[in-house]
């Protein structure tokens, strides 16, 4: 078995660093076909003149040896190619600098300004005309006078630049990652384009093979119920020894290249290119695919780590059923097949506020334009959040959710359980946690407010029908700064990328505004409770050790106190470690009084029982 296990372990590593070498193999060769396929979604306008812009510039057809040498002709390239496709839009259908002079001198006379769809008329085409007078009419028909010049001018340029960014717009190719990686997957050439079944077995294969030769042999060692602390603090893997920091630095260096720099794995992407195939011929993976295939693999193997770890228990083996269930169907397979009949890729089990572009207006359009199933996803989101989100957390606490469907959750249970005790118990954290969860669901909720009164135009103005900002905040800069900051960074980076360091949970203890809306309604008002036994309690500590959320279980268990915890998750970990069973997770009536009440301690020698029972009786 020891054999099995040690070879499993040397081929999951051969797999993972064959993985990291794929990315500085092949070339890249900006082809016509190449900006075809990486634009096909828009106008054929796009590629056109990108690809006479590439070649003017002798970019067509250049062969770069990395994918960095790449990018650095690409900015150039996108660059020319904007003021190309602005100037030539601004010719044809926008206003010119000579149009707008135009207007200015038959609107300014004898140092007055008199401005009027007359003067627009008379000084443009119809077309043109048209389009000035939609853009600024406000300035002749709201009453609106011009003392000065000079603020006339002002308004009119900022207007026509206005317009003319609007139809250049659609057009328009923005130096970001999203470009970046688009151009950079379809131009890549080489043996790993040319071999993307053979590289996905050699680095995904390998890997899931190395990884359940070495869980599987956990089947064949002595079955002993429950979990001990056989040396834990003191393995480099699992205790922020040096394992665990390679481990921390591969998963943070993902993260970061996933949501900053997507074209730096453009190579991994082209990997999975076979298994993006089967929702879609001849389809092309993004980084959300290729993210999607790492989150449910890597919770699938884990989840039969977990399966074998905890065979003894029964909830563990549900519970680790359920999150894998919903993983898989709802969260991966649902969102790759819904758009295949032009219906919003969406996971059902996805609740606001954890989805917090649930109300941006991109999100919602995408909706309404489904058709009545469309309509009834947007419906159900309302639903789940309000109505079935707290209703199971009343009668089931927050684990129905977090330790039983939600992804996070689920990848927290299966690929964090190795660093579950990582989680700090001390008082401090406990209080950093309440000082960050909950200011982070004030924000969000102020920030769904601003975004859902854009989304329907009830900040907008007949003065200022573009207005986008309520109170100072801006519905789009606050939604970027949410996305960037918790979505990317806390989420993501942190949330996953520091469990060799700060245990599984962070994200669901410290960051995730859906665990503390839960987290409200379970402390004050739900029915799930731990209780426990404490004449049963032995001190041994495996409780407090293995909770996730940092709760110092074995104080509660001390005393005989019920765990009414507003960040208890309900894992169950805590009673299946325990050897006495101390612990043990219920759904009773909601009493108040009882559930939170603290038991009276009996302490020290010179108590006399028989006379604390006479008055008692």
């Amino acid at each position: 078995m020891k054999f099995i296990r040690i070879t499993g372990l040397y081929i999951f590593i051969v797999s993972v660093l064959l993985s990291i070498t794929t990315l500085f193999m092949g070339s890249y060769t900006l082809t016509s076909s190449s900006i075809e396929e990486a634009f096909s979604g828009k106008k054929s306008r796009v590629s056109e003149t990108l690809t006479v812009v590439a070649k003017e510039n002798g970019l067509l057809n250049k062969t770069y040896p990395n994918q960095f040498s790449f990018m650095e002709d690409v900015k150039i390239l996108l660059n020319k190619y904007n003021t190309r496709i602005t100037d030539d839009l601004t010719k044809e259908r926008g206003i010119s600098s000579v149009e707008k002079e135009r207007v200015l001198s038959a609107a300014t006379k004898e140092g007055k300004v008199i401005y009027s769809q007359e003067i627009i008329n008379q000084s443009l085409s119809e077309n043109k005309a048209k389009l000035l007078h939609d853009g600024t009419n406000w300035m002749y028909t709201s009453n609106k006078t011009y003392e000065y010049e000079e603020n006339f001018e002002k308004d009119l340029t900022d207007k026509i630049n206005e317009i003319n960014r609007q139809l250049a717009g659609e057009y328009v190719l923005y130096d970001n990652k999203y470009t970046r990686f688009d151009i950079t997957e379809r131009s890549a050439t080489g043996i790993i384009t040319n071999n993307k079944v053979l590289f996905l077995f050699l680095t995904f294969g390998l890997g899931v093979i190395g990884s359940l030769m070495y869980i599987i042999t956990g089947l064949f060692l002595k079955p002993i119920p429950g979990i001990k602390n056989n040396g834990i603090y003191f393995n480099n893997a699992i205790n922020r020894g040096w394992v665990g920091i390679i481990v921390f630095g591969f998963l943070v260096s993902f993260y970061v290249l996933l949501y900053f720099y997507p074209y730096i794995i453009a190579n991994w992407t082209n990997i999975v290119d076979p298994l993006k195939s089967i929702f879609i011929k001849n389809g092309s993976a993004s980084q959300w695919f290729l993210y999607g295939i790492l989150y449910t693999v890597s919770m699938i193997v884990m989840g039969i780590r977990m399966f074998i770890k905890y065979r003894h228990n029964q909830y563990q083996i549900v519970r680790t059923a359920s999150v894998l269930f919903f993983q898989i169907i709802f969260a991966f397979l649902l969102v790759e097949i819904l758009p295949l009949f032009d219906l919003p890729g969406v996971d059902l089990k996805n609740a606001w506020p954890l989805d917090y572009n649930f109300l941006t207006d991109w999100n919602v359009k995408n909706y309404l334009e489904a058709g009545h199933l469309g309509k009834f996803l947007f419906f159900w989101g309302f639903i789940l959040s309000l109505v079935v989100v707290p209703v199971l957390v009343y009668f089931y606490g927050k684990r129905w959710y977090c330790s039983w469907v939600c992804g996070c959750g689920g990848l927290a249970e299966t690929l964090g359980d190795p660093y579950r005790q990582l989680s700090d118990k001390r008082l401090i954290a406990w209080k950093i946690e309440r000082w960050t969860i909950y200011p982070i669901l004030i924000f969000a909720i102020v920030m769904t407010i601003v975004v859902g009164m854009n989304t329907y135009d009830i900040i907008a103005t007949p003065n200022n029908p573009n207005n986008h900002t309520f109170l100072g905040i801006n519905a789009y800069k606050i939604n970027e700064w949410y996305g960037f900051f918790i979505g990317s960074i806390f989420a993501g980076v942190i949330g996953t990328g520091f469990y060799p360091i700060l245990g599984n949970r962070s994200w669901c203890r410290f960051g995730c505004p859906l665990a503390a809306y839960m987290g409200i309604v379970q402390r004050f008002k739900s029915k799930f409770r731990i209780t426990t036994n404490g004449g049963q309690c032995i001190s041994c500590g495996n409780c407090s050790t293995y909770c996730e959320q940092g709760i110092d279980v074995r104080s509660y268990a001390q005393k005989g106190q019920n765990i009414v915890r507003a960040s208890c998750v309900g894992c169950g970990i805590c009673s299946a470690v325990c050897p006495r069973g101390v612990l043990k997770l219920e759904n009773a009536p909601n009493d108040g009084k009882t559930r939170h009440e603290i038991p009276e301690v009996i302490l020290g020698n010179d108590v006399n029982l028989f006379e604390m029972l006479e008055e008692n009786k």
